[in-house]
């Protein structure tokens, strides 16, 4: 059986028999389509039918990789053991590929994924009458925006700024370059950032082409981009742990869990691959816009 006719067959058993809504029983589809994805990118050719419990303990692993947290895994896992009790009773598999794994704890911990009203609460933080609250706008709003490492914002270039096309060029881990999509939205705030503040700082040498300054011209450090975050969620009145990489994580959840392409939120996050050949075919450009634009919550 191909994955398209066991995921058709999986919706129609959700809506007539279990009669669950459009949007349930697409929620359940979009977490077997991340499997299967997954499978096509390992170049694992294993059909509905033929995956291994290990095969989904590296599904899992990967999703970690990719900054889903454990009440997203639970979900999908959720989605999954429903995909393969329905194979079960329709006689199509004898024994359940999931019984032994088991979701990831969500317990009481402080998590390290913002809901997207939970980002607009901590924007909307911002006092945006002051230079240093235009600056905490514009950071913020591009870290969301592109997924970005909190030493790939610090180190951003004017020269890497590329807005007529929507991207900005990245230097990642291992001075490896990638070009990630930037909305709109961000856009608008490192305008207003660029024109506003930046433009009137007396620049020190060797950050001419930094994009984000501190008040005395210099290249801003980690250390401030953390403080500045840290006092906006106290601001906000949100009692979560949030660091520069909670965004990376929220960028990368809020695109999976709305059903982008695995593989293009890898290439934007700058994993270096998922396979473990390291074999890897970059995405075109215009693939990449369209599921930013598709999928992430500020486009």
């Amino acid at each position: 059986m191909t994955w398209p006719a066991a995921i058709r067959q999986f919706e129609g058993y959700l809506q007539l028999e279990k009669s669950l809504s459009p949007n349930s029983v697409e929620a359940y589809a979009r977490d077997v389509r991340k499997l299967q994805q997954f499978l096509e990118m390992e170049r694992v050719g294993a059909s509905p039918t033929q995956v291994t419990t290990r095969l989904l303990r590296d599904f899992l692993a990967t999703l970690t990789d990719l900054g889903l947290g454990a009440t997203s895994q639970a979900r999908t896992l959720s989605g999954l053991k429903a995909f393969f009790n329905f194979l079960i009773m329709e006689d199509l598999l004898k024994l359940d590929p999931t019984d032994t794994l088991e979701a990831p704890k969500t317990g009481r911990h402080l998590p390290d994924t913002l809901s997207y009203p939970e980002v607009e609460t901590l924007l909307g933080a911002i006092d945006l009458s002051t230079d240093e609250g235009l600056r905490a706008r514009a950071l913020l709003e591009v870290l969301y925006s592109s997924g970005l490492r909190v030493s790939e914002l610090t180190d951003l270039r004017l020269s890497n700024i590329y807005a007529d096309q929507g991207f900005i060029k990245v230097l990642g881990k291992g001075n490896k370059e990638r070009l990630v999509p930037i909305g709109r939205e961000a856009l608008k705030h490192l305008n207003f950032y660029l024109s506003g503040v930046r433009g009137h700082l007396d620049i020190k040498p060797g950050s001419e082409d930094i994009v984000f300054l501190n008040a005395r011209g210099s290249q801003l450090s980690r250390i401030t981009v953390f403080t500045t975050i840290k006092k906006l969620a106290e601001r906000a009145g949100l009692r979560l742990s949030i660091s520069p990489h909670t965004f990376r994580h929220s960028f990368a959840t809020h695109l999976i869990e709305g059903g982008a392409d695995l593989r293009a939120v890898q290439e934007m996050l700058g994993h270096a691959s998922i396979t473990t050949t390291e074999i890897y075919t970059h995405l075109d450009r215009d693939y990449l816009r369209q599921v930013i634009t598709e999928f992430h919550p500020r486009s």
